[in-house]
């Protein structure tokens, strides 16, 4: 699980290439899932939240740079 703070230090580019990677991760886990039970499901939830901890750093940025 990756922390904000771990977040913050990232690049807009990094962050954006993590978003990317972390949506093809959840993709196949959902897949992976449907066919045979994971062994912890919680990977997918954890999955969700990295990406939305990404994307609201993300927009914390943006906003930040129009404020500017």
């Amino acid at each position: 699980m990756m922390k904000a703070s771990e977040i913050k230090e990232l690049t807009d580019k990094e962050i954006q290439e993590r978003i990317q990677l972390e949506k093809e991760t959840l993709a196949r886990l959902n897949m992976n899932h449907a066919v045979s039970p994971l062994d912890n499901p919680m990977k997918i939830k954890e999955a969700r939240k990295n990406i939305a901890r990404l994307q609201t750093i993300k927009r914390q940025r943006e906003l930040n740079q129009n404020q500017n």
